[in-house]
């Protein structure tokens, strides 16, 4: 997982870089709170109508997701999570990316995440 800080990239400059590496691009958009953002990458990443609001939900979610990427033959995907700043100071912001980053190793080249600081 790579991490951004808005003030040097902007969301266009990194939907660009996505697209010259032959990928396409999901956006996360910016939540304040770890239920906010469980339901955004809910609904951005169209998990099923059961996924439960908690890590272990988004854990098997995204292990889920990477699955289809593969076995659809798809163009690889990066999702740019856009990270609201007065949620990067909740516990669950490092949890949410270790998350990520499981997902990551487990899709390989499939699936990678980029995470944007506003």
């Amino acid at each position: 997982m790579k991490i951004y800080s808005g003030d040097t990239w902007t969301l266009e400059e990194l939907q660009e870089q996505v697209a010259d590496a032959g990928r396409r691009t999901l956006l996360v958009p910016p939540a304040d709170s770890k239920r906010a953002v469980l339901e955004t990458f809910g609904e951005v990443l169209s998990f099923p109508e059961d996924y439960g609001l908690d890590f272990d939900a988004l854990n098997d979610s995204l292990h889920d997701f990477a699955d289809t990427i593969t076995d659809n033959g798809t163009k690889p995907v990066t999702v740019l999570w856009q990270v609201a700043a007065p949620f990067r100071s909740d516990r669950s912001f490092g949890v949410i990316c270790e998350i990520l980053q499981d997902a990551e190793r487990y899709a390989g080249k499939d699936l990678a995440v980029t995470a944007v600081l506003l």
